[in-house]
């Protein structure tokens, strides 16, 4: 098995931390990427304020100069719901800018390594509400990007030996989701209702279906949105 150093976003904290500990498990290298700094990171951490566009570009710098990358996983979210009248503009743009500037800027700043290397994985990680979902105006319009970004990358670099495919979770128990849709409350129940699996996915549950498209045996996918989402976007 050949090891692979994974930079991870959003990585403090639940499928970014989840993955990151089933990563370093099978004996790989993960890099976290993110704002805060977790108790305990299995590999090592780059703390960094991503909403900061050049501090982004300090932390990339930093991770870096201790040698190229082989994967970048897009994990890096942020809600802010509401019904379209009450749509902020400056919402629009923060969640816009931390999940398709992010992936945009950090992949830019992987290519190199991988393209010298001609081996390289990138997972963008999505969103079952993508297929339409009241109140996430911003949130869904810029995971609906990040899964335009998955497409157009892939035709780009698979000549250079580049994977790049989407997860699109759906509900998953995390710190963001929980702050959303509380144990019990309408929000948790309109997603339970219309979940055919009839509970919450588990953030080891995604993390082993990133390492699936991370992996060697995933050589031969590429421009793809595989959905862990219990048969929520069945209907």
């Amino acid at each position: 098995m050949n090891s692979r150093r994974v930079l991870i976003t959003g990585a403090s904290r639940g499928i970014g931390l989840a993955l990151a500990t089933r990563l370093a498990q099978a004996g790989h290298h993960p890099v976290g990427f993110a704002r805060s700094h977790p108790a305990a990171f299995p590999g090592q951490f780059q703390q960094v304020d991503l909403s900061d566009r050049a501090a982004t570009w300090r932390g990339l710098d930093a991770v870096l100069e201790t040698g190229p990358v082989d994967a970048v996983v897009n994990n890096v979210g942020l809600v802010r719901p509401a019904y379209l009248p009450d749509v902020s503009l400056d919402d629009l743009h923060d969640v816009y800018d931390l999940t398709v500037r992010v992936a945009v800027q950090v992949t830019q700043a992987a290519l190199p390594g991988m393209k010298a290397s001609g081996w390289g994985r990138v997972v963008n990680v999505s969103s079952l509400v993508t297929v339409g979902k009241p109140q996430r105006t911003a949130y869904g319009a810029a995971k609906a990007g990040l899964d335009f970004c998955t497409r157009a990358w892939a035709g780009e670099l698979a000549a250079d030996g580049i994977t790049v495919n989407s997860v699109s979770p759906g509900p998953v128990e995390t710190g963001l989701f929980r702050e959303n849709n509380p144990p019990g409350s309408p929000g948790e129940q309109r997603y339970l209702s219309a979940i055919p699996a009839g509970r919450i996915g588990q953030p080891a549950e995604l993390a082993a279906a990133i390492c699936f498209l991370l992996s060697e045996d995933a050589g031969y996918i590429t421009g793809q949105v595989l959905r862990v989402d219990g048969g929520g976007s069945v209907g």
